[in-house]
């Protein structure tokens, strides 16, 4: 018996040898409150659960698989990751499917959202490229660099959808921000941006989006109907208190005042039902994650390691911050889920293969001295 015991544990032990034990640690928990505030969310529906569960095995999966690959090799793939993964997000302009626009591609069994790989291919491929530049990037490294992030945020915008390819795009700033990019160039680009805003209003942007943006200015000017869900959101964060209602007894997702309650608002549930106290708790799990990549990336020994692993940190923050900004009427809703507590396969799945880049850079980090 203690020999297949002491088989069991080796066994363990060799299987988890590349994953980060403080990351999982935080990542379950969080998984772990994602699928009991979806119980909850989704009417107690096990379903669901079983459902969202699987996508989190497949994407532990992920995570395991990619934790096992040296980043040199993950470096040296970068560019077909990167190119294979454009070629769903051209394919869905197509064939693809959703209430506004074309996001998704039915494969029978699921819906696939070919935008969220870019989430983890566009950092890699901007690292790759950057890291074999003279740091930090000179102008024309940054303009080349620039396209390889424009071309797949474009390809969103087309959709259109516009809160992923936000994301997208920052996660390829991040690795430019972290490659050394002098501040006067971001300056730049948000003044660019904010100079195209008025033509992008009147040209760009559909009805429903330009909806979004003035109920963010003024959600009271129509609160049956665009300002609904803002509205019945901040009710149920203020609804919560201190300790919340309970679980399962909040009364703005059960009673269907809040539209995707399951998805985008999923962290309003979790406010009214778990109060401040829970919501203290998931955004301190939250930090720790971010915390702990930046750490990895900081002790990283090699340039594209750092790259990679810091900007997967500080976009999976960025997820938070604007996720949380949305529910809580202090960003324009946007569509963009909760890491790891809105329902959703694609979503989770990209993220955690993303935190499995993490892991890999923290395993196989060289020792000094070898």
């Amino acid at each position: 018996m203690k020999t297949i015991l002491r088989w069991l544990f080796d066994l363990l032990t060799r299987f988890m040898r590349t994953l980060d034990l403080p990351l999982l640690g935080a990542l379950a928990a969080l998984m772990g409150i994602g699928l009991a505030v979806l119980y909850s969310a989704g009417g107690q529906s096990m379903s669901l659960v079983v459902a969202q569960g699987a996508r989190f095995g497949v994407g532990l999966a992920a995570m395991w698989g990619l934790s096992r690959l040296p980043p040199n090799q993950l470096r040296n793939w970068s560019p077909l990751i990167y190119g294979l993964s454009l070629l769903p997000l051209l394919a869905v302009l197509f064939v693809g499917e959703g209430r506004h626009g074309n996001h998704w591609i039915n494969l029978g069994v699921f819906y696939f959202q070919p935008s969220e790989l870019l989430k983890l291919s566009l950092p890699m491929m901007a690292a790759w490229y950057l890291n074999r530049q003279a740091l930090p990037p000179r102008f024309m490294n940054v303009l080349a660099a620039a396209a390889l992030i424009a071309v797949p945020t474009g390809l969103i915008l087309l959709q259109p959808d516009f809160g992923t390819a936000m994301l997208v795009g920052i996660s390829g700033a991040f690795v430019l921000y972290l490659a050394g990019l002098s501040w006067w160039w971001f300056g730049a680009a948000f003044a660019g941006v904010a100079a195209a805003a008025p033509a992008a209003w009147f040209w760009m942007l559909r009805d429903y989006q330009k909806d979004r943006i003035l109920t963010f200015l003024d959600p009271e000017s129509d609160p049956l109907g665009a300002g609904w869900n803002i509205i019945q959101s901040k009710i149920a964060i203020g609804g919560g208190g201190l300790t919340g209602k309970g679980w399962g007894e909040g009364t703005q997702a059960h009673l269907n005042y809040i539209p995707e309650h399951t998805t985008d608002f999923i962290f309003a549930v979790l406010s009214e039902e778990f109060g401040w106290i829970g919501v203290a708790a998931t955004l301190a799990l939250y930090l720790f994650v971010v915390g702990r990549c930046l750490w990895i990336a900081a002790s990283a020994r090699d340039g594209y390691s750092r790259l990679v692993a810091g900007a997967l940190g500080l976009a999976f923050c960025v997820y938070v911050v604007v996720n949380g900004g949305m529910i809580a009427g202090l960003l324009p809703v946007v569509g963009v889920p909760m890491p790891l507590l809105s329902y959703g396969g694609t979503s989770a799945v990209s993220l955690l293969a993303g935190l499995g880049v993490v892991m890999a850079v923290r395993a196989h980090r060289p020792v000094h001295g070898h």
